[in-house]
């Protein structure tokens, strides 16, 4: 599968910039979470969603015997090694140590990435060590 450009994922990840937190939503300029970021920058890039998301929880801190977001982003996106990402590639963290992956951020720099926060929004900031250590999974959108 060939991979996006990276430099049309940020630009478009970018136009999201300023974007209010809500919860479950994906409308630039109106609302969204950070699953709703990455899904409109896959409209952006490729297209239609391919599938419906089903509901989902906010607890950053969910364990449980499968990676939900991971295996679903499988599905549409090539996995490479986190080590491997780079900028435009859709990063998901793990938030606390033994939960599951449930956040998700776009790569900008080989140092920033954004990412839509609570009560931020839609933010672009440093992928700090704290930041990094927290990175679960990698992939890279795919091109049209």
């Amino acid at each position: 599968m060939k991979s996006a450009d990276p430099a049309h994922v940020i630009t478009a990840a970018r136009s999201w910039l300023g974007t209010p937190y809500h919860d479950q939503a994906s409308l630039r300029g109106v609302g969204c979470d950070c699953l709703g970021l990455a899904r409109g920058v896959w409209r952006d890039v490729v297209g239609p969603e391919p599938f419906p998301i089903p509901p989902y929880s906010r607890d950053w801190g969910e364990t449980g015997p499968r990676e939900v977001l991971a295996d679903g982003t499988r599905r549409m996106m090539t996995e490479l090694h986190r080590s491997e990402a780079g900028p435009g590639a859709l990063i998901l963290f793990r938030m606390m140590p033994r939960a599951i992956a449930k956040h998700v951020g776009i790569l900008t720099g080989p140092d920033s990435f954004l990412h839509a926060y609570e009560r931020l929004g839609v933010i672009e900031e440093p992928l700090t060590p704290a930041w990094r250590r927290r990175i679960a999974f990698a992939f890279l959108f795919p091109a049209l």
